[in-house]
């Protein structure tokens, strides 16, 4: 009957399912011919929203009979009070499990990524101690990290020499490939105390996560029946390579859990009794997330840089007398870390978070605005498109265009003592549910990109820098 199931003063626009002759970019829903293409999906939500007034412009409803509605917001005040209520509680909203079945089907129901209500909240109790700021920047932390970073850039600098007196200058490279072994390096060899080498995690194990990354996506969106890998016949190439790189994968999970009885890396920070088939689930999905977020995140500030010459050689000016990694250093670097917060802002890896409503739930934001959201409902956190709307992060409020990669911005909402705290970047979520890996992301993306921006002058082939959107956002 079009009646809104909403309430309060923030009353979100309905989104027909069908919109023939409308120029939207998709259907409002994933399927198996548009999910690789997932950011289009959301955009749909927002197709000539502009032309609506009030809320409606940043909030938006799809509402199927005989399904429960799916709520989008690119509202930065919304966002942030959802997040901020979702927990373990009954009258809190819960992580939405259903984007992330097939995460289920591929590591396990129990990780903290997909656990939900008082399984997830005893899996952050565990995890956090390892994970938080007092363990990671300990000095002798920091210099662990350094020392295995330093290792590889040498080997890598000596095979970039001897490319260049082959090839000549300048030299043409593809950076993911790297970056992704750098950081899967560091979380094994640093983080979990392994000793496994560089050609190893580059030839063996990173196709093996790239495939199983890649596989987890598909399946969400094409096995409605749920049945497991390891029960699928391997009838198809596509199915036979999954179960090779599941295997694999394994492999690299047994290889860091053989090193949890000496307590190497920080190990000696988890404190647990827990058998290690316990942890297993968990500890697939932070060598995955390292891989996919970390990466992601480092690529996209490579990428900007590249395409931003003056940004670069104001990074370099704050790095080039670097000698050691502490945190006084990383402190002093302020352009450096206003770099590194717009990367996050305008293509964060994590480019939505989902939610759950248990129970109709009320929710205000920071300007007194309300919204009741049914029990039942599906919400989707824009984080993408929150961080690209010129009425929210524009000329008008940061000082720079949305659409464009500008660290100043963050020093003009820092002089602005006026600046909306809702404007925030959601890199890694919000509210209980931030990604524990935080510290550690930050900790590894400014060592891998210091050191980058140090050593080398680059710049981007192709201008254009369009998104590939899968689990993550990547350059």
């Amino acid at each position: 009957m079009r009646q809104s199931p909403f309430a309060g003063d923030i009353q979100p626009a309905r989104v027909p399912l069908l919109a023939p002759g409308s120029g939207r970019p998709s259907l409002p829903f994933p399927h198996p011919w548009n999910y690789q293409d997932p950011l289009s999906i959301l955009e749909t939500y927002f197709w000539n929203a502009d032309q609506q007034r009030g809320p409606a412009r940043h909030s938006c409803y799809l509402d199927v009979p005989g399904l429960m509605p799916v709520l989008v917001t690119r509202d930065p005040g919304v966002i942030r009070a959802v997040a901020q209520k979702t927990g373990a509680d009954t009258d809190q909203f819960d992580r939405d499990t259903l984007p992330s079945r097939g995460i289920a089907r591929a590591n396990g129901r129990d990780t903290l990524l997909y656990a939900n209500g008082p399984l997830w909240k005893r899996q952050k109790k565990l995890a956090m101690p390892s994970f938080n700021r007092s363990s990671l920047f300990q000095p002798e932390q920091l210099h662990a990290f350094e020392s295995t970073f330093r290792e590889t850039v040498h080997k890598r600098l000596d095979a970039m020499q001897e490319r260049l007196r082959h090839e000549g200058s300048p030299l043409r490279v593809r950076l993911e490939p790297d970056i992704k072994t750098v950081m899967l390096e560091l979380l094994v060899n640093t983080f979990f105390g392994t000793n496994l080498s560089y050609e190893k995690i580059r030839d063996h194990y990173v196709p093996a996560l790239e495939y199983v990354i890649d596989y987890i996506v598909r399946d969400t969106v094409i096995n409605k029946l749920g049945i497991p890998l390891r029960l699928l016949p391997g009838l198809t190439a596509g199915i036979r390579r999954a179960k090779h790189a599941k295997a694999v994968f394994e492999e690299l999970v047994d290889a860091v859990l053989e090193t949890r009885p000496a307590g190497l890396g920080l190990w000696g920070h988890f404190k647990s009794d827990a058998p290690n088939e316990r942890l297993r689930s968990n500890i697939r999905v932070f060598l995955a997330g390292a891989l996919e977020a970390t990466s992601s995140y480092a690529a996209w500030t490579i990428a900007h840089l590249a395409r931003n010459p003056d940004a670069q050689a104001k990074v370099y000016d704050e790095v080039k007398l670097m000698q050691a990694y502490t945190t006084d250093n990383l402190a002093e670097a302020v352009y450096f870390r206003q770099a590194l917060d717009e990367t996050l802002r305008l293509t964060p890896a994590l480019y939505f978070m989902p939610r759950h409503a248990t129970t109709d739930t009320w929710v205000k934001t920071s300007s007194g605005n309300t919204l009741m959201i049914p029990q039942g409902t599906h919400v989707l956190l824009d984080v993408w498109h929150a961080n690209r709307n010129e009425e929210i992060w524009g000329q008008k409020v940061t000082g720079y265009p949305a659409r464009t990669y500008s660290p100043e911005r963050w020093a003009h909402l820092a002089a602005n003592e006026n600046a909306d705290k809702d404007l925030m970047h959601f890199g890694f979520g919000h509210g209980p549910r931030f990604c524990p890996g935080k510290d550690l992301g930050q900790l590894e993306v400014a060592l891998v990109v210091g050191a980058f921006v140090k050593l080398f002058q680059f710049k981007a082939v192709h201008p254009e820098n369009p998104a590939k959107v899968g689990v993550s956002t990547k350059p």
